[in-house]
């Protein structure tokens, strides 16, 4: 596939691409605005825009922008990046419709998350179309026309949020916000070869969002790469008095342990609709993710099917009755059929039945909560298959239902998820994979998800242009503390638990510079002791696992007397807070340095 522009200076608009640009001096802000809207002109009517930034206003935001200092412009962490919002989220000075020309109304004001984007340096377009009233997986509910599959203009491009995909994949802009209370955040980046973030409920702010299911909604992020969405995600995650549902990141790992363990629904569990492609992309995408390290556990998906069946056959649906029932109810001869019937369906759903699927659902979530103790992520394909607009159109429920089989259970499990490309059918049509895991896991998941990307080999969307080298994903991790743990603690043995439960991550193993001893220290469970020497000292085998400070500060409080935590030099010079003994607890205890640690110990007994 080569790559679609022309032959001026802006190309790519990934992140790192116009940021190189920028830096060099190569190109303004005023330049890639410019270049945005003669890209939007060729594409002609792909009926991904719903509205747009007057072009004198977004030229007027980029020449504002080109005329900051340097040291102004390096406080931006998303300087001069175009970027989209899907049209039920508000912008003032623009209409909001949620792909209903009845409903719209003109905000006062933008929306918590598109502020903090533009307070971060990033430049408006426009609004983008979607399954109107973010109802849909497809992207053909819309009056505003369907968006163009960036890929296959025969295929639907991917709902709800269907018009902000495509103008990441189609090279209009750098990234674009969307919705995702049932997959449209991840639906659409599978059809149209781009990468999809659905972050943890609450994260970022759903403040100035027109409800779907208002305790499920989250915006969403579609990017060119990982990295690209993780940026975003970094500007606009933070807590909004504005949302009642939005929350602070809770402390979590910043990356997976060595080696990641990826889980894999049994094979009588997957369904791909009669499309062999796709099986085959998905089994080719788990063998990438095992040749970056990752080990395969087969586990039991019939608790997260069950959970996602309860999104579209239980009560839910009446949350959407409750979002835009009675604007329906008051104009009764507007709304795409379907979607009508859909949401005047929750009126026929009591509060006997909705309690009920309450407590189902905590009964599955209690069920799956071991899994997450024998995998860090769970690797799902994105979708079962994919549809032409034609049959969708012939059979619109059925269909629907089918993308989210892989999709629905997330929000009502709490979880994050990152969709990445897996390659091409024979056909040539996209299709991508899904890596899931608790609430607020993001980092942790975002760096095997950007190896997993790269690792297909596939170009940025429908661009042509080739995956730019990885970059750090900065987002989260500078929140970690090293800690040398050296017995009950590592890794199998009785205490790790008490590190895995506060979210500790296993880094690596270590050594540390030969200035201890180590002891057997009396008691159950069996520990040693380590102690700094002035003489006579030996290198002591551990694990250095990181920490969060407040899963830091939980668990030193925790150590019980003689042991505590301080200094520990290691072996290459780096000093990191490890286990440590008082000196009179090790009087009568058996002196074991010669054995190099404590596994080699226990072997010996």
């Amino acid at each position: 596939m080569q790559p679609i522009f022309g032959d001026g200076a802006v190309g790519s608009l990934d992140f790192a691409a116009l940021a190189d640009g920028y830096r060099a001096g190569a190109f303004t802000p005023t330049a890639v605005a410019q270049a945005v809207l003669a890209r939007i002109a060729a594409a002609g009517e792909d009926h991904v825009w719903i509205s747009r930034v007057p072009a004198d206003a977004l030229l007027a935001r980029a020449a504002e922008l080109a005329a900051l200092t340097a040291e102004e412009r390096a406080a931006l962490p998303l300087y001069g990046l175009p970027f989209a919002v899907k049209d039920n989220i508000d912008v003032a000075g623009l209409p909001t419709t949620a792909a209903c020309p009845e409903f719209a109304y003109s905000p006062d004001r933008t929306a918590t998350a598109v502020q903090r984007l533009l307070d971060a340096g990033a430049m408006l377009i426009g609004k983008t179309n979607l399954d109107q009233f973010a109802t849909g997986l497809v992207g053909v509910r819309s009056p505003y026309g369907i968006p163009r599959n960036a890929i296959d203009p025969l295929c639907v491009p991917g709902g709800s949020s269907s018009g902000s995909a495509v103008a990441v994949a189609a090279g209009l802009v750098s990234f674009a916000l969307g919705t995702d209370t049932a997959g449209s955040g991840r639906v659409p980046a599978a059809f149209n070869n781009i990468v999809g973030l659905k972050p943890t409920k609450g994260l970022v702010s759903a403040a100035g969002v027109v409800p779907a299911c208002r305790s499920l909604d989250c915006v969403s992020i579609f990017a060119l790469t990982v990295e690209d969405a993780m940026e975003a995600l970094a500007v606009m995650a933070a807590p909004d008095p504005l949302d009642a549902y939005s929350r602070a990141a809770l402390p979590a790992p910043s990356a997976l342990r060595a080696p990641f363990r990826f889980g894999v629904p049994q094979d009588g569990q997957l369904q791909f609709f009669g499309n062999a492609e796709a099986e085959r992309l998905y089994r080719a995408a788990l063998a990438r993710l095992t040749a970056l390290g990752g080990v395969a556990v087969t586990i039991d998906f019939a608790p997260f099917a069950e959970t996602a069946a309860l999104l579209y056959s239980g009560p839910w649906v009446a949350e959407r009755t409750a979002a835009v029932g009675d604007f329906l109810a008051a104009h009764p001869d507007s709304g795409v059929p379907v979607t009508r019937r859909i949401i005047e369906g929750g009126r026929a759903r009591d509060a006997v039945e909705t309690f009920r699927a309450f407590h189902r659902l905590e009964e599955l979530r209690h069920d799956i909560a071991p899994v997450w103790e024998s995998i860090d992520v769970l690797a799902v394909p994105t979708t079962g298959t994919i549809y032409t607009v034609d049959e969708v159109l012939a059979d619109p429920v059925a269909l629907n239902t089918n993308l989210g089989a892989y999709t629905n259970f997330t929000n009502l499990l709490d979880l994050c998820g990152i969709a990445v490309p897996s390659g091409f059918q024979a056909d040539g049509r996209s299709a991508g994979i899904t890596l899931i895991a608790p609430a607020f896991r993001e980092t942790a998941v975002a760096a095997v998800a950007a190896a997993a990307h790269r690792a297909v080999g596939v170009a940025l969307g429908a661009t042509g242009v080739a995956t730019p080298p990885p970059r750090p994903i900065t987002y989260g991790t500078e929140r970690l503390i090293p800690l040398l743990v050296l017995g009950a603690h590592l890794s199998g043995q009785p205490l790790n638990h008490q590190l895995t439960s506060v979210g500790g991550r296993l880094v690596a193993t270590a050594q540390t510079a030969p200035r201890y001893r180590l002891y057997a220290l009396p008691g159950q469970p069996a520990r040693p002791g380590m102690l700094r020497v002035s003489e006579g000292g030996v290198s002591i085998e551990g694990e250095v696992w990181e920490l969060t400070p407040e899963a830091y500060g939980r668990f030193v409080a925790a150590i019980p007397a003689p042991l505590g935590v301080g200094a520990v030099e290691l072996a290459d010079g780096r000093r990191v807070s490890g286990f440590l003994c008082e000196a009179d607890a090790i009087s009568d205890a058996p002196d074991i340095s010669h054995f190099g640690g404590w596994r080699a110990y226990r072997a010996s007994l």
